[in-house]
């Protein structure tokens, strides 16, 4: 795998990880696994634990990556999710 898809698949990562843990479109799936399984349950703490998430995440991604980091199937979403990671850290930077 080249820098540039490794680089790709990083920032996918992070804005995956960002929208599962973080984000208010996602809370009311954060709160689904909490009325599910529990306020203190591992699963909870999955969903809203960063550093959890994002080892799923990555295993998920790194095997996406190396089946398609050579096509648009990689490239476009891979590259689409980065930008967005990167004009979220840009915003709250320089706000």
């Amino acid at each position: 795998m080249s820098l540039a898809a490794f680089l790709l698949a990083l920032g996918t990562t992070c804005r995956i990880t960002r929208f599962i843990t973080k984000d208010t479109l996602a809370a009311g799936f954060r709160t689904w696994v909490a009325d599910h399984f529990g306020d203190d349950s591992r699963p909870t703490y999955l969903v809203n634990c960063g550093w959890c998430t994002s080892t799923w995440v990555a295993a998920a991604m790194a095997v996406y990556a190396s089946l398609l980091h050579t096509t648009a199937w990689f490239h476009l979403p891979a590259t689409a999710l980065t930008l967005s990671y990167l004009a979220g850290v840009a915003s709250r930077w320089l706000d």
